[in-house]
């Protein structure tokens, strides 16, 4: 499997981006793409009930950057084309990072490369999203940032 190289602007994700500030999605930087499409998932693996999952999003044209502040909408149209499932707190789009005060919680950004669009409805889960990709994953890589919630 080809590597994707994917990088973010921050090792500690913006409060813009996160439950104290606006909850808007960052931009993300992709290399190397050698893809149909692209699917990328964002998860806290230091939640207390497990990974949580923060944003789904697929079906995204092979571009070289995911643009910040994607609307949360089930099919959009602009800035990009690409469809968003439901995440961890049961909503569509991207949730920034809402952790219990304390220590840092770490946000991993997987992105996947796809030899094809995938026949997904708009608004559908982790699972359904995980399924589709089977098979069809040809790149992959990943960056990961902290939060730490002050209150």
């Amino acid at each position: 499997m080809k590597k994707l190289e994917v990088k973010l602007d921050f090792s500690q994700v913006p409060v813009e981006s996160t439950c104290q500030g606006k909850d808007i999605s960052p931009k993300i930087r992709l290399g190397g793409v050698n893809a149909t499409s692209i699917a990328i998932l964002v998860d806290d693996t230091d939640a207390p009930s497990g990974a949580f999952t923060h944003w789904i999003i697929w079906n995204i044209q092979p571009i070289q950057e995911v643009p910040e502040g994607i609307p949360k909408v089930p099919s959009l149209t602009s800035p990009i084309r690409a469809s968003q499932g439901q995440n961890g707190f049961g909503r569509v789009g991207y949730m920034g990072p809402c952790p219990p005060p304390g220590r840092p919680h770490r946000y991993h950004f997987r992105v996947y490369g796809l030899d094809t669009t995938l026949d997904l409805q708009p608004g559908a889960d982790r699972q359904a999203l995980e399924k589709a990709m089977q098979g069809h994953i040809v790149q992959q890589g990943e960056a990961m940032a902290t939060y730490e919630r002050k209150d």
